[in-house]
């Protein structure tokens, strides 16, 4: 089954990607991937005989869903690894209503979490401006 290729996800599928293949999809260092999988328990690549990482597509999805948490929402490392562990944890044994609240309780505190996030900023600017007079 095809792919659509998204801005945040690879053009192309298959079974096993290496470190660099997937380094140059993400656009991320593999030492940062190398340091993802020890802070990121969800996140495990398998090993072949000769000791390479081959990342599946679901880690590479992964690997995008943990860039766009810390570079794009602001998350904290703990704080990510605690919004993907809820988040796994509500899927799995959820009926549907519930599953459907916690969308709604997590698209709230996702609202909330940027209307802080403008807040700093714009605190910050503030704070910029009084301290050049």
């Amino acid at each position: 089954m095809p792919s659509t290729a998204t801005a945040t996800q690879p053009t192309i599928e298959k079974d096993f990607y290496r470190i660099g293949e997937v380094s140059r999809l993400t656009n991320l260092k593999p030492f940062v991937l190398r340091y993802w999988e020890t802070e990121f328990p969800m996140l495990e690549p398998v090993k072949s005989s000769s000791g390479h990482r081959l990342y599946r597509q679901e880690d590479v999805d992964m690997v995008l869903r943990i860039k766009r948490l810390l570079y794009d929402e602001g998350f904290t490392i703990a704080g990510a690894r605690r919004h993907l562990r809820e988040q796994n944890g509500a899927g799995e044994g959820e009926h549907a209503a519930g599953a459907g609240s916690a969308v709604a309780e997590g698209a709230a505190q996702l609202l909330s979490r940027r209307m802080l996030l403008d807040l700093r900023d714009t605190l910050r600017a503030f704070l910029t401006l009084l301290e050049r007079k």
